[in-house]
């Protein structure tokens, strides 16, 4: 009845797919009746891995080498779950299922259709907007024995599960800021996050004025203080340009407890915050911002459509953000990357007059922006729970039969009992 399952990703990493790792162990442990959790850690590009020690991570060195011994003895798994790139899935269990984030633009590369299609049974993605490109995608292709395939795509079923809100309390975080009209930028600093042009376009608008700062969060490779060192001179050299300005830039690199990102959102000062990027998977930063009650300034497209939206009283979904408009273009030849990012996919280009309008409103309309963002807030709170997308998550994986779950209940009774 208990399903051996196997978590392959980088569940110690500090990183997005290290975020999403540990996001589905808890689901995972939320059904301690169902699974029997083992793991593969394995490592993601060269980002730092954690440094706290509590509960989950004793958990996860703990089953690390449980999975080690039980791997020694022979013993075998019911399950994958294959936290990564479709790239890398691989047949490793009678089940196996692919766990990705997807991707940004409007296509997905070739191999992540032939490695989906050949390796796992199924995909689950974290948002609709990846889903969609998954199984809207097709090429045409000729098959071995020269037989052409002309819409030839993804072949096993996709589903979304979005990410639910964890509650944290708030941490002061040792910085002194000089002003009292902050917008705040979680980003790495990264071809896809756009973040040259957030950063000039924001000094451009408020070079005049000595009230307002950016709070910018942000690394390049790691956490490092190589690093920080590096990131800190490209910040600086960008600045330069701007040698007159009265507005204040800060930087804050290095690894973050949740209750001081939470901190930074609930700061008081804080007005929005902004993410101009080129796409999201998902985009955690704005759902963590917005489940805190800060405004956002988004475009409205990929991966945040899920949650920056809450319907109107006709059912029609309204984003409740502030919004920047937008072009979709071809990716820039920076961004390209073999086997993830195609050489002919496109991606969103927020409009830099568009963007500094949103930040303008956000001051001069500041009363509005904040009842938005307390409505959406509150639909986020409402419908993002814990339990509903544990449950979403859980179903995904393993659907007991209705005999089997029949058997659980009854199990749940006599535990309670």
């Amino acid at each position: 009845m208990i399903k051996k399952i196997l978590i392959k990703a980088p569940l110690l990493s500090r990183s997005g797919y290290g975020e999403q790792a540990r996001f589905a162990l808890r689901a995972l442990r939320s059904r301690t009746e169902l699974f029997d959790i083992y793991m593969i850690n394995i490592p993601w590009g060269n980002t730092g891995q954690l440094t706290a020690v509590n509960e989950e991570t004793e958990f996860i060195k703990y089953t690390l080498q449980k999975t080690q011994a039980h791997a020694q003895n022979g013993g075998t798994f019911d399950i994958s779950l294959q936290i990564t790139v479709p790239n890398e899935f691989e047949k490793i269990a009678p089940v196996n299922i692919g766990y990705t984030a997807g991707i940004e633009t409007n296509k997905v590369a070739p191999v992540w259709i032939e490695k989906s299609n050949a390796a796992v049974d199924k995909i689950i993605v974290v948002s609709n907007h990846s889903k969609k490109v998954f199984e809207q995608t097709t090429y045409a292709i000729e098959d071995q024995a020269g037989n052409k395939i002309p819409n030839w795509g993804i072949q096993v079923p996709v589903q979304a599960v979005n990410y639910p809100v964890r509650i944290t309390e708030p941490e002061e975080i040792e910085i002194d800021f000089k002003t009292d009209k902050n917008f705040l930028v979680v980003s790495q600093w990264g071809p896809r996050k756009n973040l040259e042009n957030t950063i000039k376009w924001f000094v451009e608008t408020f070079k005049d004025d000595e009230s307002v700062g950016l709070v910018l969060k942000t690394n390049t490779v790691s956490d490092c203080v190589t690093d920080r060192e590096y990131t800190s001179r490209r910040l600086e050299t960008l600045l330069n340009q701007f040698e007159d300005r009265k507005c204040k830039v800060y930087m804050i690199h290095g690894e973050l407890t949740p209750g001081q990102l939470t901190g930074l959102y609930q700061h008081p000062t804080m007005k929005a915050l902004i993410n101009i990027g080129h796409g999201e998977g998902y985009g955690l930063p704005l759902f963590e911002a917005a489940y805190n009650g800060l405004s956002i300034i988004a475009p409205t497209w990929s991966g945040q459509m899920d949650f920056i939206c809450k319907p109107n009283k006709k059912g029609k979904a309204v984003p409740r953000i502030n919004r920047v408009e937008y072009d979709i273009q071809p990716v820039q030849k920076s961004a390209v990357w073999k086997g993830i990012i195609q050489e002919d996919s496109m991606w969103c280009f927020p409009r830099e007059s568009s963007f500094k309008l949103a930040l303008r409103d956000s001051l001069g309309k500041e009363t509005h922006y904040k009842k938005e963002a307390e409505t959406l807030k509150n639909h986020i709170l409402e419908n993002f729970t814990e339990e509903k997308i544990y449950n979403d998550f859980v179903s995904s994986i393993y659907d007991p039969t209705d005999e089997e779950a029949e058997w659980l209940a009854a199990i749940e009774e006599i535990e309670i009992l």
